[in-house]
């Protein structure tokens, strides 16, 4: 049943075969055996991506409920041990699923290793869809909502810098005003996400106007291209971690505006939250060690903060 609410949900065998960490055989053999005891046929595999049936449908929504329930049941039970166990799905954005996010699950992993984690990456609106759509547990996201049947908790500020190549003329301001972007190449990220509609009010606001050269709806894109130095880009510090750890981009501060990146944790407003989702929250709002988060100050950044 889980299996097959699995293929459901992310209409694929072998995703439902990576997010369950099985063979996509065995995938594919646990929803014909699931068909046979129904006697009836869930998903048909003649559409890409594939389309659950009439039947599927209404299994889908009725399993969903009870598996929900289910797990409910256990997470209550479960606070009178010691135990911590059941399932937690969390969907991030790439900029900070693929640079933050493992340091923390890799902690939580060890500290519960008898919870089954799983970790994917969507772009914003995806992972809206799937808190709403109860396909995960918490969401992370940038600039988050909190209405309606999204509720959030506020996670982390994060410090926008000025990012630019080695050998631009900037590089060795320790900071800078953002007057003086004035007439500067900019890399920036497309009208779609709110980063950029953010960076622009902010520019507009203080009467700024750049030159945008090139436009990328992904994080890592935007940073190749500033490597190489075909524009400055205004992104946050926490997200140039290893490219300020290997010396290819070097991060400006601003010297006259308090401009962040908040970060959320989203999830359904009148949903449960079950104990382990709840102890993931807990751990995200605690400092590691500093041996298991690498440090992302510069040199410039050191310097403009001391």
């Amino acid at each position: 049943m889980e299996i097959f609410c699995e293929i459901a949900t992310h209409r694929s065998f072998s995703k439902a075969a990576s997010a369950r960490q099985i063979s996509q055989p065995a995938v594919s053999q646990a929803l014909q055996q699931l068909e046979e005891h129904l006697g009836v046929v869930l998903i048909d595999r003649s559409q890409r991506p594939i389309e659950l049936t009439s039947a599927g449908g209404v299994y889908f929504e009725r399993c969903q409920k009870w598996l929900g329930e289910y797990r409910a049941i256990e997470s209550d039970v479960h606070q009178y041990s010691d135990r911590l166990t059941g399932r937690l799905r969390i969907a991030s954005i790439y900029s900070v699923g693929l640079l933050q996010m493992a340091d923390y699950v890799q902690r939580f992993r060890s500290d519960y290793p008898e919870v089954d984690l799983s970790l994917e990456y969507a772009r914003t609106d995806d992972v809206y869809s799937r808190v709403l759509r109860d396909d995960v547990d918490l969401g992370i996201v940038s600039f988050p909502k909190d209405g309606g049947e999204i509720g959030c908790v506020p996670w982390q500020d994060q410090e926008m810098v000025l990012a630019v190549a080695n050998e631009h003329p900037f590089a060795h301001l320790d900071s800078l005003l953002l007057s003086e972007l004035s007439g500067q190449d900019m890399v920036s990220f497309t009208h779609d996400l709110v980063i950029r509609r953010k960076t622009e009010k902010l520019l507009k606001k203080s009467h700024v106007s750049v030159n945008i050269v090139h436009q990328f709806d992904n994080l890592e894109s935007v940073k190749r291209a500033v490597e190489i130095n075909l524009g400055v880009a205004i992104l946050p510090l926490a997200t140039l971690r290893r490219e300020l750890e290997f010396n290819t981009l070097r991060a400006i501060p601003f010297s006259d505006c308090d401009f962040v990146r908040p970060l959320g944790i989203v999830h359904r407003r009148h949903k449960h939250l079950s104990r382990a989702a709840e102890k993931f929250v807990e751990l995200l709002h605690e400092d590691l060690p500093p041996d298991e988060v690498t440090s992302i100050k510069t040199p410039a950044i050191s310097s403009a903060m001391s």
